[in-house]
């Protein structure tokens, strides 16, 4: 297996990293996905993969509908996509994703967590390069020959496949993302849920107190409604 297997094991496992987005969250991804290509799923790949992601979550259609709506009616030129970077406690990586309609606010709220929990915020480019980019892909396991699948998609930018669960997982790197899902979306696969990641280069492995140092500046970045993603390298 490749290593973005290995990291969502151990991340799966060891629970670190992984957020539970709101229906509140969902609705920016939706309103951002409508201000880059327009209210049309049909037109619009990065807003279906949105509304995907919101069935995965359980979001109820009619909220689904509602944040459409709203996104539809509203300037969504308020919302912006801003990434910050910078180190926990023990020298973690860690880099947030945010989608927000007050940058003023966001960059507060994010330099006060890494101060509060004796990290630092760094500048930009300070540890992207600690990541690679990627795309994935959650799709239905309908007996998938893994082997034959895979070969298939390499034409299509996917690095990975494996199975997970009940679901077949496929990474790609970021720019082979509308590739794949052109390719899943015309052969029929459904899509349970897809975005991107941020796969870290090397994994910073942790005593289990500094882990939990860590973990309450994650905590508190994935309970901030500006933020959408957060990624680390701890092991």
């Amino acid at each position: 297996m490749g290593r973005a297997f290995e990291f969502r094991k151990a991340r799966k496992f060891k629970r670190w990293g992984k957020m539970a987005k709101s229906f509140s969250k969902i609705g920016k991804e939706i309103a951002i996905a409508i201000k880059s290509g327009g209210p049309d799923p049909e037109a619009n790949p990065k807003l279906r993969a949105a509304i995907q992601n919101a069935k995965a979550a359980n979001m109820p259609l009619e909220n689904v509908r509602r944040a459409i709506k709203k996104a539809s009616d509203k300037d969504t030129s308020d919302f912006k996509e801003v990434t910050f970077e910078g180190y926990a406690p023990h020298g973690v990586a860690i880099l947030v994703e945010t989608a927000t309609d007050n940058n003023q606010r966001t960059v507060a709220n994010v330099r006060s967590y890494f101060n509060k929990c004796n990290g630092s915020l760094g500048t930009s480019g300070s540890v992207a390069f600690m990541f690679d980019h990627t795309c994935f892909f959650r799709i239905q396991d309908k007996d998938i020959d893994l082997e034959e699948f895979e070969f298939e998609l390499i034409d299509y930018g996917a690095e990975e496949v494996f199975k997970e669960d009940d679901e077949v997982v496929i990474y790609g790197s970021f720019e082979s993302n509308g590739a794949i899902q052109s390719f899943l979306e015309e052969k029929g696969y459904a899509i349970n849920s897809s975005g991107f990641d941020r796969i870290p280069n090397v994994t910073k492995e942790l005593s289990e107190s500094q882990a939990d140092d860590v973990q309450k500046l994650l905590d508190r970045m994935e309970d901030d409604e500006d933020v959408l993603n957060v990624f680390h390298n701890m092991g």
